[in-house]
């Protein structure tokens, strides 16, 4: 039997189908401000850690850059998506996010294990640090994060905003230790409250690796039942067995399903390959679905082997 694509959205034109990532949604410009504002306020982090020996701020610069690399992975989604397929790269170039997340996972990892490291070290030798411009610049912090997360609570980025309110609270553990180092003098509350930001840090970069390696794995995408897949392409009328049944995804937000599908006969392949492609999409939201529909198998059938020359 020949071939049958099911994909109704685009007439076989991956930009515009329903997977997209819900930062398409949003105006470019706010992603951007909310960008350029996280990565000028993590530049200050950066200076001001130095300048008041201060860890904590250091290590809430590290989980700013978390967020840094969510609304970049958002405006790189954007971009790539919209770029057409090629010959050579037939699915577009949506993985080319997996590989930045993959990346921006594993240099977070890196950057909270030496904070790590340095928070043991200050921790027995804690140095003099400045509570004051420390207070001042997480305060601030606070301020940046809240701002960035308003600006895209009005937008439809919720991963990304996700980020954003995790950092927040990064920016009020690091307020809590300059007050504990101001009014108790407990300067070791700086590599105390490091580590804790350190270790969120960890779990980000855990779920970015994790994440973007299920999908270079080809594992089944998140909230997709293989076993409630397969019944509803055997429940579709005209189909009498399932093969070959593959779920995977390209990239974050766009599964895709391939099944070899027998018939029973009493349709025709093409019909059966658009009605199972159909209740795909209605009943698990997936918009790209192959279907091979095969003839009946009848057991009066000479089998095709035994038609074969010596």
């Amino acid at each position: 039997m020949g071939h049958a694509h099911h994909d109704e959205d685009h007439d076989h034109d991956h930009g515009g189908h329903a997977h997209d990532h819900a930062g398409r949604e949003t105006p470019a410009r706010k992603l951007w401000f909310a960008l350029v504002l996280t990565v000028s306020f993590m530049a200050v982090e950066v200076a001001f850690g130095f300048v008041s020996h201060s860890l904590a701020l250091l290590s809430d610069a590290g989980h700013m850059l978390t967020d840094a690399g969510a609304l970049g992975l958002a405006l790189f989604a954007q971009r790539v998506a919209d770029r057409p397929r090629t010959a050579l790269h037939t699915f577009g170039y949506r993985r080319a996010e997996i590989l930045a997340a993959l990346v921006n996972g594993a240099v977070l990892g890196v950057s909270a294990v030496w904070v790590i490291v340095e928070a043991v070290r200050r921790f027995r030798e804690p140095p003099d640090v400045q509570g004051g411009w420390m207070l001042a610049v997480a305060s601030t912090g606070l301020a940046v994060n809240l701002l960035a997360a308003w600006i895209l609570s009005r937008g439809n980025v919720r991963a990304a905003l996700g980020h954003v309110l995790a950092d927040a609270a990064g920016s009020v553990a690091a307020m809590v230790a300059a007050g504990l180092v101001l009014g108790l003098g407990w300067r070791r509350a700086d590599p105390v409250v490091s580590v804790l930001i350190s270790l969120l840090i960890l779990w980000g970069a855990w779920r970015l690796v994790r994440g973007s390696m299920r999908t270079l794995m080809e594992t089944t995408p998140d909230g997709h039942d293989v076993q409630a897949i397969e019944r509803t392409i055997r429940e579709t009328a005209g189909v009498s067995d399932v093969h070959d049944l593959h779920v995977w995804s390209i990239s974050d937000g766009f599964p895709l399903v391939s099944v070899h599908v027998v018939l029973d006969g009493k349709a025709h392949g093409v019909d059966v390959a658009r009605e199972v492609g159909a209740r795909l999409q209605k009943t698990h939201h997936i918009t790209h679905a192959t279907v091979q529909p095969e003839a009946p198998i009848h057991d009066d059938l000479v089998p095709a082997s035994s038609l074969r020359r010596p």
